[in-house]
């Protein structure tokens, strides 16, 4: 399974003599990875260090300087879907992925692409991710290249020619499992987790041997129907079954383990972060209530058995989709007069949390976004203070943070020379209300979304003056955060939310790039902005940067992507929108982008609207529940997805059951809903979109100017 491209094997065959060839981390292992500070022109592992602080010692590109930055080399990706990945450079090779699990490498002087690797992801597994076919990268030891694939694989590859070593099945495959995150390797393990919990599966963390695919072990982070595993959790699950009740295990519990991890050699304590309940309503999940651990908690672990150490959970009982799979830092700074070993954490319930790295005590917490759903964090208990009907028990609650979280996936980073921690931050409220607005209501559906909630309460209105209203709302931040004071030192306003991740360097820069395709370089210290390029399409992504021959570059993969961009049409920007890319910079760069592509959506001819009042409402509580996830609230899209009011195939009722029933185009990834709609509930949807075409229609027609 997989093609390697052709460049691959003219590498091979030519390796002794192509420059470009002559990678292949060979060197790469836990050592060089602790020592990673003495050679700070590499980027080796996900976070740079086991620590995962996101800053480069690399000093010559400066505040003094950064004005001079100019484009080294770019490399446009044929894919179409988010781009998340943190490229990562040793012996002058950049490896890096892309949407579908798809790695490349690259000279990292030139941009020659040296070979790519594609593992066939069938697109019919698209329905499994809940927020994109994206990847986040890859791990190097020992001369081999190990990531993830979206269907749930684990595959190591040559790093000098791209081609499969191993592979092995992490999950299973007939179950909504997927992965999006990119693995980590201590002492020749390979770490990696998964997703799904929206769709109802159970999390764990598994190790596998990186010279040749063996399971050594396997952490489960939430009970199961069995009182034992015969795995390395089975005492975890000794404290954490009593914290469940009912037969939770009936539609998976979740706590996946999807992204952020953290080591630290010298405590040997491996950290990971537990996600979301599934479902994320805890009154159907676990009737009767508790913590649920270890929902939503940072774990630690010994990552030679998988042993556990201890945890601390950011939001007991979660009930909002809060994970604590947000980025992990570990750091050693000053905190009350005296240095501290800490944990960093901003997850998605909008608290920031300084954690002693060696036991799991909680040193403090506060909000680093505006927060409604609690008013504190309680210093002697650990657990937030809940307000009134916080878990919309008494009906609806519009809660700040949404389920997309004061921070989300993007990382954050630390510099231990100012001491701040730099969040991409982000205001976006939910309206969350049990679905049906009972919990009677609720009934789990095997490989849909099963989260709880009515997703209904989240449409947007069909007018153009609320809907601005809306995106108004909608903010994002850059903030430089003092852990030790817990307070804002400076913030950078966006024109909206889903803003990149971020780089922090020595010489007193931050990185960051935005959903409207800009990247700049802010002053780490005060905030000003020195530096900006237009990619011409946004960006997620985190920056890294790497040195050779004595010039030091910043990379950066660029596309827009991801949870906000497929299921919130309301902040869509039209910036945007553009192509997929990796863009890599150096002072006095002289390269230049083609201008940006021109894409217009033109209506198609619609017919009018057959269906009664009552069966558009119909139609619009079955959208929101099946199609919403990937197509936008109210059929507002993103612009990877198809918006089905500009779509041909809304028009044609053969063609819509054709797509929706029959699974014509499940080889594009959209695969059939028969299971879940009747053709008449497919028609019916049909007549929805067809409502809000035609209102669209009616407002781009007032929108042109007289002639």
């Amino acid at each position: 399974m997989g093609r390697i491209n052709a460049l691959a094997v003219a590498c091979a065959a030519a390796a002794a003599l192509l420059a470009g060839c002559s990678g292949g981390n060979g060197g790469v292992d836990g050592k060089r990875i602790a020592a990673a500070d003495q050679t700070p022109g590499e980027w080796i592992t996900h976070g740079r260090t086991y620590g995962e602080q996101r800053f480069s010692p690399l000093d010559k590109i400066n505040v003094a300087n950064a004005g001079q930055l100019g484009l080294a080399w770019s490399y446009d990706l044929p894919e179409t879907r988010g781009i998340e990945a943190t490229p990562l450079m040793s012996d002058g090779v950049l490896y890096t992925t892309s949407s579908w699990s798809i790695v490349r490498a690259f000279d990292a002087k030139t941009g020659k692409l040296l070979w790519e690797y594609d593992p066939e992801v069938p697109r019919k597994t698209g329905v499994k991710a809940c927020c994109d076919s994206v990847n986040r990268g890859v791990a190097l030891w020992r001369g081999k290249v190990v990531f993830g694939t979206l269907d749930g694989r684990l595959e190591a590859l040559d790093a000098k020619t791209g081609k499969k070593l191993w592979s092995v099945i992490t999950v299973d495959q007939s179950k909504p499992y997927t992965i999006t995150g990119a693995p980590r390797i201590i002492k020749g393990k390979v770490l990696i987790g998964n997703g799904g919990a929206e769709l109802g599966v159970r999390g764990y963390l598994s190790a596998y041997d990186v010279d040749n695919g063996k399971l050594l072990w396997r952490f489960y982070t939430v009970p199961g129907e069995k009182e034992t595993d015969d795995a390395a959790s089975d005492e975890a699950m000794k404290i954490a079954r009593p914290t469940w009740k009912g037969e939770f295990w009936k539609v998976g519990g979740g706590g996946t383990v999807w992204d952020s991890m953290a080591y630290d050699p010298d405590l040997d304590l491996l950290y990971i972060g537990v996600g979301n309940g599934s479902p994320w309503n805890r009154d159907i999940r676990s009737p009767g209530g508790g913590d649920n651990l270890f929902l939503s908690s940072i774990v630690a672990l010994k990552p030679d058995t998988g042993q556990y150490v201890w945890h601390y959970q950011t939001t007991p009982g979660e009930s909002w989709d809060y994970t604590a799979t947000q980025h992990i830092i570990l750091a050693d700074m000053p905190i009350g007069g005296s240095v501290r070993k800490v944990l960093l954490q901003a997850p998605k319930n909008g608290f920031f949390y300084v954690i002693d790295r060696a036991n799991g005590k909680l040193i403090s917490a506060k909000n680093y976004v505006p927060v409604s759903w609690a008013t504190h964090v309680d210093l002697t208990t650990g657990r937030p203070v809940e307000t009134p009907n916080a878990r919309y028990e008494k009906g609806v609650a519009l809660a700040m943070p949404g389920p997309l979280g004061g921070h989300n996936w993007m990382p954050m980073a630390y510099s231990p020379k100012t001491n701040l921690v730099y969040i991409p931050a982000q205001e976006i409220p939910f309206p969350y209300m049990p679905p049906g607005g009972a919990n009677a209501n609720f009934r789990y559906q095997p490989g849909a979304w099963n989260i709880g909630v009515d997703t209904l309460a989240a449409a947007l209105p069909d007018d153009e003056a609320t809907l601005k209203a809306i995106r108004a709302s909608l903010k994002g931040r850059l903030i430089a955060w003092d852990p030790a004071t817990q307070t804002e030192k400076w913030s950078v306003p966006y024109s909206g939310p889903w803003n990149g991740g971020v780089l922090a360097t020595a010489g007193g820069l931050v990185f960051q790039g935005s959903a409207t395709g800009e990247l700049a370089a802010f002053d780490a210290a005060g905030g000003k902005k020195v530096w900006a390029f237009d990619a011409q399409t946004g960006i997620v992504a985190p920056p890294m940067t790497y040195e050779i021959d004595g010039e030091q570059y910043v990379a950066i993969m660029a596309g827009w992507g991801g949870g906000f961009a497929l299921t919130a049409g309301a902040g869509v920007d039209p910036r945007s929108d553009g192509p997929r890319r990796l863009l890599v910079f150096k002072l006095g760069g002289k390269q230049t982008l083609p201008p940006r592509p021109v894409i217009a959506r033109e209506m198609p001819d619609l017919p009018a609207v057959a269906a009664t009042p009552q069966q558009i409402a119909a139609g619009a509580k079955a959208y929101a529940e099946y199609c919403s996830v990937c197509h936008g609230a109210s059929a507002v899209s993103e612009f990877s997805i198809p918006d089905l009011r500009f779509s041909p195939v809304t028009p044609s009722a053969e063609a819509f059951k054709g797509v929706v029933i029959d699974g014509d185009r499940v080889d594009n990834g959209m695969v059939s809903f028969a299971a879940y709609l009747k053709p008449d509930q497919a028609e019916g949807v049909r007549q929805y979109i067809l409502s809000l075409a035609h209102a669209q229609k009616a407002r781009m027609a007032a929108a042109k100017p007289a002639k």
